[in-house]
């Protein structure tokens, strides 16, 4: 199985403890951490329109899901079920979000009613993805 999380930054934090949930699914699954940032970005006028157009070329392979602050509300049980593909994509895009036309390009979800950080995002989806696939495969660290 493969995991890919893409997100815009220009600077990564929480590095070590992403690396450690990266670590810890490695049982189950192949997790990667891309980082892509693009120097237009701060340059334009439509920054949603940029993150969508830098996001583009990973949406064909795999099942996509959109983190957006309006997204579906799941538990960490409906989250585990994202896990039977094969391929799953995760995006996240910087502060201004995404544009309509990229969010119909896979499922949108929502980590928290509340507003955070894409940073901080980051790092709850990585602890997520460890304990849906925990779930999964009925390891213990869910309990």
């Amino acid at each position: 199985m493969q995991i890919n999380v893409y997100s815009i930054e220009k600077k990564e934090d929480f590095q070590k403890e992403i690396n450690e949930f990266i670590k810890k699914s490695r049982q189950f699954a192949n997790v990667k951490n891309i980082t892509l940032y693009s120097k237009s970005l701060s340059k334009t006028d439509n920054p949603q329109k940029e993150y969508s157009k830098i996001f583009e070329k990973y949406t064909s392979n795999g099942f996509n899901i959109i983190l957006t602050p309006e997204g579906r509300l799941v538990d960490s049980f409906e989250f585990s079920k994202f896990f039977e593909y094969s391929c799953v994509n995760f995006f996240i895009a910087g502060a201004y979000g995404f544009d309509e036309e990229f969010k119909k390009k896979g499922l949108n979800i929502s980590l928290s009613p509340l507003t955070m950080s894409h940073k901080l995002a980051k790092l709850v989806l990585f602890e997520q993805i460890y304990r849906g696939l925990s779930i999964k495969h009925n390891h213990p660290y869910h309990k």
